[in-house]
């Protein structure tokens, strides 16, 4: 699928909140809401991630059947899973259930896979993180086998099938686009290029020098191993949260992205325990967390706060770090008010993509202007 060149912009779900703040219920309408009002907006996807048991996450065990519901709304926007966790299923059960979400939304899925990172996970599940970067390699060659295969036979290190003929087969063809979630480890990020497949990053708990150097590692390895210059994709992960004025989206913002950074300190605290080689310096990932103050945040514009006028120069600034990619935008992170998370994403179809378009640094899904507050799609 052509791309849009520029910086694009998507809606990302990364839930951080429980039963004591909002039912799940709830929790889904209102998202599936917000992404159908985002694609009216001109947003060109939609992203969910997979986590378990913690209020960080743990609303979404199941990205496809989130965005198998999403599919049924919108008719343009891509469908991202962000990411799927091989280590903790079956590659036959993924690539049919992916397969699946691809045909209902007519070829719009984007495979986003993750090696996965909080350890109570792997424990219940089972699986040794140790594991996690070999399940994960293998799991995500494995779908694409069964994929692409009229009948597949498999023997792996953890898995063995086959021959099977898997229904149905994707949409797309040969696959869908396949991503890759990761922040820290290089080695991942030169994987991904290698093997041309597209990137999805989270600055936010990193600094962007870091996180750029990390991002041209992805790139020059795309190069060298031949794929089409400029065909990668990068996408961000970021916080918005955006007013008229700059200090009241400021001051507002703040409870909430120390509460979601409590729920992320929650989830991630067994790895002041741990000590995995795997995972390099994972046992100071709560340190790092804690140390990721608000006021550092704004700052060093790891996430897009402020006033319209501010999150245009910001875009501006992230790209001069990271050159051309999509900002995935959390609107409703932590126990963020919904009628919050419609203002932010209003301001930023109606007055923050028009000003990029005028500078010539972004377009909206279809290339047209996006509609006004109450303007319906289409018209």
């Amino acid at each position: 699928m052509k791309q849009p060149g520029g910086i694009r912009f998507g809606i990302n779900f990364v839930p951080t909140v429980g039963p004591e703040e909002r039912s799940a219920a709830r929790y889904f309408d209102e998202s599936l809401n917000l992404a159908a009002r985002a694609e009216a907006l001109g947003l060109g996807s939609a992203r969910i991630t997979e986590h378990y048991f913690y209020d960080y996450g743990g609303y979404c065990p199941d990205p496809v059947t989130f965005l198998s519901a999403l599919a049924q709304r919108t008719t343009r926007m891509r469908l991202c899973t962000a990411g799927v966790t091989p280590a903790f299923s079956h590659p036959i059960r993924i690539a049919s259930q992916l397969a699946m979400l691809d045909n209902l939304s007519h070829g719009r899925l984007d495979a986003g896979f993750a090696r996965g990172f909080v350890p109570h996970e792997f424990d219940a599940f089972g699986v040794a993180l140790e594991e996690s970067r070999s399940r994960f390699e293998e799991g995500v060659s494995a779908i694409t086998w069964l994929w692409t295969q009229p009948e597949a036979t498999w023997r792996g290190r953890y898995h063995a099938f086959g021959p099977v003929r898997l229904l149905p087969l994707p949409y797309q063809q040969p696959h869908p686009p396949i991503w890759v979630v990761t922040t820290f480890s290089p080695e991942l990020f030169e994987w991904s290029g290698r093997n041309g497949y597209h990137l999805m990053a989270v600055p936010y708990i990193s600094t962007h020098e870091n996180t750029a150097n990390l991002v041209g590692i992805y790139r020059r390895a795309w190069e060298a191993a031949g794929h089409r210059r400029g065909a990668e994709q990068v996408q961000l992960s970021l916080h918005c949260y955006i007013a008229e004025d700059g200090a009241t989206a400021r001051r507002e913002a703040k409870r909430y992205y120390e509460e979601y950074t409590t729920k992320l300190l929650q989830a991630v605290g067994a790895w002041s325990s741990r000590r995995v080689a795997a995972y390099a310096g994972y046992q100071n990932l709560g340190r790092a967390i804690e140390a990721n103050a608000y006021e550092g945040v704004l700052r060093e514009t790891k996430a897009l706060i402020g006033s319209p006028r501010e999150i245009v120069e910001q875009v501006a600034y992230l790209r001069g770090w990271y050159g051309d990619f999509e900002a995935s935008l959390q609107f409703n992170f932590a126990s963020v008010p919904d009628d919050a998370a419609h203002r932010s994403l209003e301001l930023l179809g109606t007055a923050v993509l028009p000003a990029l378009r005028e500078q010539g640094l972004t377009t909206s899904l279809d290339g047209s202007a996006p509609p006004g507050p109450n303007r319906p799609r289409g018209c």
